[in-house]
């Protein structure tokens, strides 16, 4: 954690102006100052967690809460077709704010954008040994 309120805790604490559509003890969402699309919502934890694996497990558990309470509530909204979620946790990933944040991005018919695949860029040429080798890799790290 920063010793330096993130913009997210200047919004969370009132000293910059923000759209706050939720609150709890451990998390406020609040209207993206540069949406995506109408009703790009940002959910966050109250506390500057900077990346997904420094969140308590119940502070995750509340996050992830509100994302699936507040989805159709945005999608209603603003009349959404569907929504896409997402998370950039670091920097390499696009994460501009060192505070964790997930995106609530409605989506619409015809609005030309991509889906999450997209992302990443070109996709990775993978054998099956290099696969098992990351499952693998990925079951046994702690």
């Amino acid at each position: 954690m920063s010793d330096d309120p993130t913009i997210f805790e200047q919004i969370i604490d009132g000293d910059i102006p923000g759209r706050i559509v939720y609150e709890t003890e451990t998390v406020a969402a609040f209207l993206d100052a540069n949406p995506l699309a109408p009703g790009h919502t940002l959910v966050v934890p109250k506390e500057p967690y900077e990346r997904l694996d420094e969140l308590p497990d119940d502070v995750a558990a509340d996050v992830w809460a509100a994302v699936q309470e507040l989805t159709p509530r945005i999608e209603d909204a603003v009349d959404a077709d569907a929504t896409t979620v997402g998370v950039n946790n670091g920097p390499a990933a696009g994460q501009e704010v060192p505070h964790v944040h997930v995106h609530v991005v409605p989506r619409f018919e015809g609005d030309g954008g991509g889906p999450i695949h997209a992302v990443a860029g070109s996709r990775p040429n993978l054998s099956d040994a290099e696969m098992d080798e990351i499952a693998a890799d990925i079951e046994a790290s702690d």
